[in-house]
C-alpha cells in the first residue's frame, strides 16, 4: 500500500522533457487558442517547426506582410471577444507589428504578438536581423518581455494572456531568442495566470461615488448618456441596456461603441464626434448631467475642451483610472468594470423618462436630415453618393452584418449611417486613424466568426496599403465582402484641404489600378458600378455570392462628409454644411 502511494506520488511530480518551441504550443492549446496570424523567418523557425505537428488544433494563416497579421489579430479579437495571436521573425518581422501594436493600445484590442530573436549571445552585436523591439515597442504595448531562456516560456506566456485580456485589455508582445526557442527543459505543464501581485486589472468599486452618482442623476432635468467601447469590452451591453431602459434618456455612442446597443433603441440619438451627428454633439452643451460610460473623452469626441460640456455636472465610469480627469474633469468618477458597476447604479435610480429632452434631440435631427442625411442617402441626381451605398446595404443585410471599416470619409460614412442590430459588428481603427487595417481586419473577423457576414467597406486608398492581404483570401477562401467606395481622391484630406486651405489639393488625387483586374488576378470575383440603377442589384450580388467577393463602386469626387465639428472649435460649433464653415 505505501509503495502504491509512493508510486503515485512520483508519477505526479514527472516531468517531460520538450523544447521551448514545444512549450509555445502547449501554451497556446491551454490559452484555447485555435488560430494564428503570422509570417515565418528564420529567427521563428523553430516555433513553426513545432507547429507543423499542431495544425489539428491550431490554425495558421499566412497572411502577406506582418501588419497584416496583427490586423487581422485585431479583427479576430473584436469579433470574437477572444485574444488575438500573431507570429513573426525578428528584425524587419518583429518591426512590421509596430502600427498594429500602437493601433491594438489606443483601441484597448487584445493581442499576443510572439516573435523569434537571434540568439542570445549575438544580442546588442547588430547580428542579421537583429532589433531591439523590446526597447522599439514599449510605448505601444501594454506589457513586453524578451525570454533568452526555455524554462521561462510557461509562466512568461500565461502572464501574457492575463494581462492582454483582463481590465482594459491590450497588445503584450513576447521577444523569444532562437536559444529558447530550441533548448529543451523540464516541463512540469502549463498553469494559466490568474493572478499577478503587483497589477491591478479591476481598480476596487468605492460605493460611496455610486451613491453620489445615483444621486446626481435622479436629481437630472436633462440626462445624457454617452458611451464607448468600454461597453463591449466588459461584457456589459445587458446591463448598460438596463440602465439606460430605467434612466429613460438620449443616448449616443463614440465610434467604438457603436453596436453596443442596436442604432434603432428608441433612446439612440446617434454617433458622437468630429463628423458625428448633430444633434447628441450640439445638445452636449445643454445637459446638466452627462453620464460617460467606457470611453475616453478623445479629442475627436470633445473638440475644444474649454467649451465642453461646462454646464454639466460629468459623472465617468471607467476601469482604467488613469482615463478619470485625464481630459475632462468629472464630478464623480465611478472607477471599476462596468458590468459590475452598472448594477450597482441601476439599482439605485429612480425609472423616469425625458420626453421633452428627447424631442429636442428630434428636432435637431429633422435639421440634419434635411440639410445633410436626406441629400446623402436619397440624392435624385449626379454621381452616387457613399451614404446611399450604406443605406442600400442597410435594406439589403437588415443590419445583421459585421461592418469592418477602413479609415477616412467611408469611415464616417459608414458608422454615421449603418445599422447595427447585435454587438461586436462596428469594426474599426478607431483612435490611431490606421489606413490600411479594414482588408486584413476584415479577413481577422471572419475567423472570429464565421458565420456572420463580414463586409469590408474601404475606400481606394487604405484598400492600397494593404492590397496584398488579397493574397490572404485567395489562399484560404474566408467569407469576405469587399465593398470598395472609389472616389479617385484621399477623401478625408482633400474635404479638410478644400475647407481650409483653399482648393489646393496637395497630392491627394490618387491613380489606381483596374480593381476588378486586381481581384481577379487574386481569383476573387468583382464587379465595378458606377450607375445608380445598377446599384442595389450589384450589391445584392455581392451578398449572396459564396465566398470572397469584391464590389467597387465609384462614388462622387468631392463630396464632403457633414456634419462636421472644425478643428479648434467646441461641439457645440458643429457645421452641417461648407457655406456655414
Amino acid at each position: 500500500m505505501e509503495t502504491t502511494l509512493m508510486a503515485k506520488k512520483q508519477k505526479t511530480k514527472a516531468l517531460t522533457t520538450i523544447t521551448g518551441s514545444e512549450a509555445v504550443m502547449d501554451a497556446l492549446v491551454h490559452e484555447g487558442v485555435t488560430v494564428v496570424f503570422g509570417y515565418p523567418g528564420g529567427a521563428i523557425m523553430p516555433v513553426y517547426d513545432a507547429l507543423y505537428d499542431y495544425v489539428d488544433r491550431i490554425q495558421h494563416i499566412l497572411v502577406r506582410h506582418e501588419q497584416g497579421a496583427i490586423h487581422a489579430a485585431q479583427g479576430y479579437a473584436r469579433v470574437s471577444g477572444k485574444t488575438g495571436v500573431v507570429f513573426a521573425t525578428s528584425g524587419p518581422g518583429a518591426t512590421n507589428l509596430v502600427t498594429g501594436l500602437a493601433d491594438a493600445m489606443i483601441d484597448s484590442t487584445p493581442v499576443v504578438c510572439i516573435t523569434g530573436q537571434v540568439f542570445a549571445h549575438l544580442l546588442g552585436s547588430d547580428a542579421f536581423q537583429e532589433t531591439d523591439i523590446i526597447n522599439i515597442t514599449t510605448p505601444v504595448t501594454k506589457w513586453n518581455y524578451q525570454i533568452t531562456d526555455a524554462t521561462e516560456i510557461p509562466q512568461v506566456l500565461a502572464k501574457a494572456f492575463y494581462i492582454a485580456r483582463s481590465g482594459r485589455p491590450g497588445p503584450v508582445l513576447i521577444d523569444i531568442t532562437k536559444n529558447a526557442q530550441l533548448q529543451t527543459f523540464e516541463y512540469a505543464g502549463y498553469v494559466p495566470c490568474r493572478h499577478i501581485r503587483s497589477y491591478r486589472p479591476k481598480p476596487v468599486i468605492r460605493e460611496e461615488y455610486i451613491e453620489q452618482a445615483a444621486e446626481l442623476i435622479n436629481m437630472a432635468e436633462k440626462p445624457f448618456v454617452i458611451f464607448g467601447q468600454g461597453v463591449i469590452l466588459g461584457k456589459a451591453e445587458n446591463e448598460f441596456a438596463r440602465f439606460i431602459e430605467k434612466l429613460g434618456a438620449p443616448v449616443a455612442w463614440t465610434i467604438m461603441g457603436m453596436g453596443a446597443i442596436p442604432t434603432h433603441h428608441p433612446l439612440a440619438v446617434g454617433m458622437l464626434g468630429m463628423h458625428g451627428n448633430y444633434a447628441p454633439n450640439v445638445l452636449t452643451n445643454e445637459c446638466d448631467v452627462l453620464i460617460a460610460v467606457g470611453m475616453r473623452f478623445d479629442d475627436r469626441v470633445t473638440g475644444r475642451l474649454d467649451k465642453y460640456a461646462r454646464q454639466a455636472k460629468v459623472i465617468h465610469l471607467d476601469i482604467d483610472p488613469a482615463e478619470i480627469d485625464k481630459n475632462v474633469k468629472t464630478t464623480v468618477p465611478v472607477w471599476g468594470d462596468c458590468k459590475e458597476t452598472l448594477p450597482l447604479l441601476t439599482r439605485r435610480i429612480s425609472k423616469r423618462s425625458f420626453p421633452e429632452w428627447l424631442n429636442r434631440f428630434h428636432e435637431l435631427k429633422q435639421k440634419e436630415m434635411e440639410k445633410c442625411i436626406q441629400p446623402e442617402l436619397y440624392p435624385r441626381h449626379g454621381e452616387i453618393t457613399m451614404g446611399e451605398v450604406i443605406r442600400a446595404l442597410n435594406e439589403i443585410t437588415r443590419g445583421e452584418a459585421v461592418i469592418v471599416t477602413d479609415v477616412g470619409q467611408h469611415q464616417m460614412v459608414a458608422c454615421r449611417y449603418a445599422a447595427m442590430r447585435h454587438t461586436r459588428s462596428n469594426i474599426t481603427s478607431g483612435g490611431l486613424g490606421t489606413m490600411g487595417f479594414g482588408l486584413p481586419a476584415a479577413i481577422g473577423a471572419y475567423y472570429g466568426n464565421p458565420q456572420r457576414t463580414i463586409i469590408a467597406v474601404l475606400g481606394d486608398g487604405g484598400i492600397q496599403m494593404t492590397i496584398q492581404e488579397l493574397g490572404t483570401i485567395m489562399q484560404y477562401r474566408p467569407n469576405v465582402k469587399i465593398l470598395l467606395l472609389n472616389n479617385n481622391f484621399l477623401g478625408m484630406v482633400r474635404q479638410w484641404q478644400e475647407l481650409f486651405h483653399g482648393h489646393r489639393y496637395s497630392f491627394v488625387d490618387i491613380q489606381s489600378p483596374d480593381f476588378v483586374q486586381v481581384a481577379a488576378g487574386y481569383d476573387i470575383p468583382a464587379a465595378s458600378v458606377s450607375e445608380r440603377e445598377k446599384l442595389y442589384e450589384a450589391l445584392q450580388r455581392m451578398i449572396t455570392a459564396p465566398g470572397a467577393y469584391l464590389l467597387e463602386i465609384k462614388v462622387g469626387k468631392e463630396n464632403n462628409v457633414f456634419p462636421m465639428v472644425p478643428q479648434g472649435r467646441g461641439v457645440a460649433e458643429c457645421v452641417l454644411s461648407k457655406e456655414e464653415l
